[in-house]
């Protein structure tokens, strides 16, 4: 099995850290710690814009998120995360201009009205359901 890899959009973003700068890895440990997706023994490491993160998720869900907050970080273009453990059955969702949590989960769920699991899925890296943005990646939890 191959390392998995995420690609996410660079120049948009939280603002963690400054590209090329020495605590750029603490930084981005820091903020996934503290959004406590699930994951022990967390590291992270930050070669350019790639961001390695490993640990052990206690389970799918974590991984995603571990993998989403680190992702949706301004200077973030791609995440290997391997040595997390294995990727849950989410579909992963790039918004797009005009989109909103109700218009995705129309799409992605069936009705609008399921937006708040989206949310409730997504609360590491939408502090607002009101307040997505295009080029950010969210995970649409199946079952």
């Amino acid at each position: 099995m191959g390392v998995p890899l995420f690609d996410f959009a660079a120049n948009i973003g939280k603002k963690v850290f400054h590209r090329g700068e020495d605590k750029a890895a603490d930084k981005l440990k820091q903020h996934i710690e503290k959004n406590n997706p699930g994951v022990t023994e967390l590291a992270v490491a930050v070669q350019d814009e790639t961001v390695v993160i490993s640990g052990n998720a206690k389970d799918a869900a974590a991984f995603e998120k571990a993998v989403l907050i680190a992702g949706n970080v301004e200077g973030v273009a791609k995440v290997e995360a391997a040595a997390l453990g294995a990727a849950g059955n989410s579909t992963f969702v790039l918004v797009q201009s005009g989109d909103t949590l109700w218009g995705i989960a129309e799409r992605e769920l069936g009705s609008g009205a399921r937006y708040t699991e989206i949310f409730a899925a997504n609360r590491e890296v939408i502090e607002d359901p009101d307040l997505i943005f295009p080029g950010q990646k969210i995970r649409i939890p199946k079952g």
